[in-house]
């Protein structure tokens, strides 16, 4: 069996957000009115070439209890009408707000939407979710630049370790 590295990243304090520029054309919206069912389908989009199948088989109950809480908040990004990705940040304990997915569908990857959408995620966790801490975790089987990418925005690792 293959083992699978995790990473824990986290920003403390707003200022330390490294963003990357707009892009022009592409907007980002906010879900207000809630559909864990929409949830489920950009879990998909976005997770599936990256074997995120935990939640897959998860009962609409289940679905539903997860995605329309009031802790957890989504965001879609859209390009032309096509949806380029999305996240989710959940409010914790103490106004620690995770990053709890993100991602951009297939045909988006590698166009330059990953570090300002992930800019934005960490705007709307500071000012919207009003974190106090910032945080995500990410593997090894997630895309190569996921990492990478969380670290140049300024996300800092404080913890590893091996599944």
């Amino acid at each position: 069996m293959t083992m699978v590295s995790i990473y824990y990243l986290e920003m403390k304090q707003a200022e330390q957000l490294k963003p990357k520029q707009p892009i022009p054309g592409l907007t980002i919206t906010e879900a207000e009115i809630k559909n864990y069912r929409f949830n489920r389908f950009l879990y998909s989009l976005v997770g599936e070439q990256w074997q995120w199948f935990d939640k897959l088989n998860d009962t609409e109950k289940t679905w539903k209890a997860y995605a329309e809480r009031d802790e957890l908040r989504t965001w879609v990004a859209y390009y032309q009408g096509s949806i380029v990705g999305y996240f989710e940040l959940e409010i914790g304990d103490q106004q620690a707000v995770e990053i709890k997915y993100f991602g951009l569908a297939p045909e988006f990857i590698g166009q330059g939407f990953g570090g300002y959408l992930l800019t934005y995620a960490i705007q709307q966790a500071w000012t919207v979710c009003h974190a106090k801490r910032v945080w995500v975790h990410t593997c090894s089987l997630d895309h190569p630049s996921a990492l990478a990418n969380y670290k140049a925005r300024g996300l800092v690792l404080y913890q590893q370790k091996q599944e």
